[in-house]
């Protein structure tokens, strides 16, 4: 099997924030349709509490891998894994058997954190705002992953705050 690049999909608060009390801090219709382009038809890799927060039901045309510790964690249209190293090898089982060209890590702040080292890339939406939450996303270390690509995006009519969509590449050793 081909190295399936590792890519992680997120939006964070300009205090590192991700989540609160179990869902985003935020509305941002304008991210959420990027998002859906990104991650169409690759594989997701997610937490259960993740998966919980956007109804327990898959998101349509992308196969979910969910981590959870819960033995018996058992929903149709997903498969679910113990741990983070189960989730990726099934994860990139997937992308090599349909043709994805990448796998997409959404969550949540866990999860980010466990696969941080194995990232190959970070599509990061940057919410113009510091917020409140209970969840964060780790620092991006410049001397490891470097800006490939920036845009501003001003909020839309159904946007609460503008973002700043940015992409990291991780550097390779020289």
């Amino acid at each position: 099997m081909a190295d399936i690049p590792i890519v992680m999909v997120v939006a964070v608060a300009r205090n590192g924030v991700i989540g609160r009390e179990g869902d985003m801090p935020w509305k941002l219709s304008t991210d959420l349709k990027r998002f859906k382009a990104l991650t169409m038809g690759k594989p997701l890799l997610l937490g259960r509490k993740t998966f919980e927060s956007f109804g327990s039901r898959p998101l349509p045309g992308r196969p979910h891998v969910i981590i959870s510790r819960t033995a018996s964690y058992d929903l149709p249209g997903v498969q679910t894994v113990r741990d983070l190293s189960s989730g990726l090898e099934l994860a990139k089982r997937l992308a090599a058997d349909s043709g994805a060209d990448e796998i997409c890590i959404i969550g949540g702040g866990e999860i980010y954190r466990q696969a941080f080292d194995q990232a190959d890339l970070l599509h990061v939406t940057h919410v113009e705002a510091d917020i409140a939450g209970d969840t964060y996303f780790p620092q991006i270390d410049p001397s490891l992953f470097e800006k490939v690509e920036e845009s501003a995006v001003p909020a839309g009519e159904k946007d609460n705050y503008p973002t700043r969509y940015a992409v990291y590449r991780r550097r390779t050793a020289s």
